[in-house]
């Protein structure tokens, strides 16, 4: 089943996610003054090795780290020139972050991880995303109750429920098979169309980031393009 096509982002759509001169390191340098925006309507893909930083890059975009170098503007802010409150809040409403592991609440039902994030974010559960991802049988059930497949689509549906603008993903599709990853990737992609979004997502699955608009490789300390 392919992935939808890339409609790709006009040189005129604004620029929601901006980059500058980003540097991290830990016990060694990850990576040196990466520069990178992503406009509206557009879907940024990161690929590399374990270890080469691409995780790290993606948790100092999505406001969760700040860098050692260098400047994040999201929706125009300078992230981490914010204060705490402000960070907040762009985290709670403008984006949506899908994580490698899921962080469900393992003592409540997969609605209610749902709802949590639907009543942070004051927007509402949609049953039509439910069934796309072919979970609307499994909600009543605790998260413990479910496979790692089932529990990373009530992941996946619990962030786009909360309507984000940018969508930061990392590894989305690694407890899914084939066809499954090819449904939840169309839903986030018809997801950032629909609300003139944008998405950065880290995979080791080069079909997946082909299936974006634009590819990089993070490797040696650099974020190369290589489509």
């Amino acid at each position: 089943m392919p992935l939808s096509i890339p409609s790709g982002a006009s040189v005129d759509a604004p620029v929601l996610l901006q980059a500058e001169q980003l540097s991290h390191a830990f016990d060694y340098p990850l990576f040196e003054e990466i520069d990178l925006s992503i406009r509206e309507n557009e879907r940024v893909a990161v690929i590399g090795v374990s270890g080469s930083g691409k995780s790290t890059l993606l948790h100092i975009l999505a406001t969760l780290l700040p860098p050692l170098h260098g400047h994040v503007r999201l929706l125009g802010s300078d992230v981490y020139n914010l204060g705490a409150k402000d960070r907040l809040a762009i985290r709670r409403y403008e984006i949506g972050i899908i994580f490698q592991f899921h962080y469900l609440f393992k003592g409540m039902s997969a609605a209610e991880n749902i709802e949590i994030a639907t009543l942070l974010s004051d927007t509402e559960p949609d049953g039509k995303l439910m069934k796309r991802l072919g979970i609307e049988g499994v909600l009543h059930q605790r998260v413990t109750e479910l496979s790692g497949g089932q529990q990373q689509r009530i992941s996946i549906a619990r962030v786009l429920s909360k309507n984000p603008r940018i969508i930061f993903a990392d590894e989305p599709t690694g407890n899914l098979d084939d066809e499954t990853a090819h449904i939840v990737m169309d839903a986030v992609f018809e997801h950032i169309e629909k609300v003139n979004g944008a998405l950065f997502l880290v995979t080791h699955d080069e079909r997946i980031a082909n299936s974006c608009d634009r590819v990089y490789r993070l490797e040696h300390t650099k974020l190369e393009r290589i489509r």
